[in-house]
């Protein structure tokens, strides 16, 4: 378990990254490219931690 918490917690800091980066862009095709990177990181650190609770109570 503790590996998929370290999983989770390089997924939530890439996600920071990559909103930090879309905050600071200025051309429009750079900032949707790295808010879309942004979500989908959240979304896969999201999955993770379900897994990771799931396989605790299952």
């Amino acid at each position: 378990m503790k590996d998929y918490q370290t999983h989770v917690e390089k997924l939530r800091k890439d996600a920071a990254e990559c909103a930090l980066v879309r905050d600071l862009a200025t051309g429009k095709a750079k900032r949707e490219m790295f808010d879309r990177l942004a979500r989908h990181l959240d979304q896969l650190a999201d999955e993770v931690e379900r897994a990771m609770n799931a396989r605790k109570t299952g």
